[in-house]
């Protein structure tokens, strides 16, 4: 089984930017970020599922970069409902911390911030060097963006996308990197950052998105959601996470040892005949 039919049995592919990404990453080779804002200290296990995917990347041959948001972090990305509140830039510089320390210690990623290239770009720079090549019409079509319009979304959040896509731009210039991979809700932030890069270099990069992983409500795992278990034991103990998953539903067991294990598709099938045979 390639790395890619292996990504889609598991439910781990929702958007692609380009068939050929199929080949390129069964090829290996690539350089590759995933990226996330510092709102706590500490990821949990809503972002587990896609460090995992970066950990399937990197064992296939390619290098994974973790983007922590020092900048991006101080806006906040847009949520399909309200706008974040904004937490302050003591807060984010801990929670950066937090996060560099512990993706190195679980993971052994190169982590880089945001905040370093964005920190000296100032206004004038920001509207001709990045502004001038987003047209409206196409980001009022972005569906984050579109599900905000009846109740309003904030000129700082519709930034958000430029400043994302100004990242995949720098990480290719800097870092040689030509693949984004995120949750789906990130899709028209890695599409603009494709557009952004093609128009300014000619060049063609690559993105794809995994669904986002859910409880049995179908409410995401996160810190708004009010669900979050943290990869941090001082914020959810080990006792715990190992009951979170002990007793979860029947129906999701499945799922999620394909999301969070690194068992074969045969031994994954093998356990689901097991319980069905049981049943």
């Amino acid at each position: 089984m390639t790395l890619y039919e292996d990504l889609k049995w598991r439910g781990l592919i929702k958007d692609i930017s380009s068939p050929d990404l199929v080949e390129k990453l069964n090829k290996g080779g690539l350089t590759f970020y995933i990226g996330t804002d510092p709102t706590a200290d500490s990821l949990h296990v809503g972002h587990l599922s896609s460090f995992l995917i970066s950990k399937r990347l990197k064992e296939a041959g390619h290098t994974p970069i973790l983007l922590v948001g020092g900048g991006t972090g101080m806006i906040g990305d847009p949520r399909p409902t309200t706008e974040r509140a904004m937490i302050t830039k003591e807060q984010v510089n801990k929670n950066v911390e937090g996060l560099k320390k512990q993706v190195e210690k679980i993971f052994g990623f190169e982590v880089v911030n945001n905040y370093d290239w964005i920190k000296d770009i100032n206004i004038l720079d920001f509207l001709r060097d990045y502004g001038k090549y987003f047209n409206i019409n196409y980001m009022l079509d972005k569906d984050i963006i579109r599900r905000r319009l009846d109740t309003g979304i904030t000129y700082t959040e519709f930034s958000y996308m430029i400043l994302q896509a100004l990242d995949f731009k720098y990480l290719h210039e800097h870092k040689n990197v030509n693949l984004q991979c995120a949750g789906s809700d990130q899709w028209g932030n890695i599409t603009a950052g494709i557009d952004l890069i093609r128009k300014c270099t000619g060049d063609e990069v690559y993105g794809f998105t995994m669904p986002l992983v859910t409880d049995s409500q179908g409410k995401k795992f996160g810190k708004s959601e009010g669900n979050a278990l943290w990869l941090d034991k001082e914020k959810t103990s080990s006792y715990e996470l190992y009951q979170f998953f002990l007793n979860v539903e029947d129906s999701m067991v499945i799922d999620y040892l394909k999301i969070y294990t690194f068992l074969s598709k045969e031994e994954i099938e093998e356990l689901e005949n097991r319980r069905s045979i049981q049943s």
